[in-house]
């Protein structure tokens, strides 16, 4: 699978993170982490090297699972203790039932339609949808060389995604769920957007 750099190896990716992120990194998991209850189960998608899971919801007793494209991240979550499956979200199947399920920073990967996957998340979730999406990007930004590092090093496996969300259009999109968003706040210093949809 041929992946971009950022996504071959689980410590470049959070040196890379943190790096984009700066003094804002903890807390876009903890925004999430927040929401999870003891002793509840989650199925975490594109869950990359499981930080949400060792670093904040094994610590909870979390029945966690974290779905990946990418065997080398699937691996460290079964390494830390988790179940980990290799799972193309592109696919129709349908996704393990759980509490909550979330995703962190990827539905972009899901442009032009995401819909299909976010409701293959509703359908498994028993209780809660989270979804934290970055609103502020370096594929968008003004500076072209910036733009074009942010395009080059998003290829998860699955080619490379041009297109992101602005925080204008990640709440048109989520308008067409309606009464089942229970919450959207901005977290990790506005740079993401997080969302709440009932089950």
């Amino acid at each position: 699978m041929r992946t971009s750099l950022i996504y071959r190896n689980g410590t470049v990716y959070e040196v890379l993170m943190r790096a984009l992120y700066g003094r804002h990194y903890t807390a876009r998991y903890r925004a999430i982490a927040e929401l999870i209850p003891e002793g509840a189960s989650a199925i975490d998608l594109c869950c990359g090297p499981a930080t949400l899971y060792t670093r904040y919801l094994r610590r909870k007793s979390v029945a966690y699972t974290g779905l990946d494209l990418n065997e080398r991240f699937v691996a460290r979550v079964v390494e830390a203790g988790g179940r980990g499956e290799v799972w193309n979200l592109r696919s129709d199947d349908a996704l393990p039932p759980a509490d909550y399920v979330i995703m962190q920073a990827s539905l972009y990967h899901f442009l032009p339609e995401p819909r299909p996957v976010i409701d293959r998340m509703l359908a498994a979730a028993t209780k809660q949808v989270i979804i934290a999406e970055p609103v502020r990007n370096l594929a968008t930004s003004n500076n072209p060389v910036l733009a074009t590092i942010g395009k080059r090093f998003t290829d998860a496996g699955d080619g490379e995604q041009a297109h992101r969300f602005t925080e204008q259009t990640l709440d048109e999109f989520f308008a067409e769920y309606g009464p089942r968003v229970v919450r959207q706040s901005l977290i990790a210093g506005g740079r993401e957007k997080l969302y709440v949809l009932t089950a």
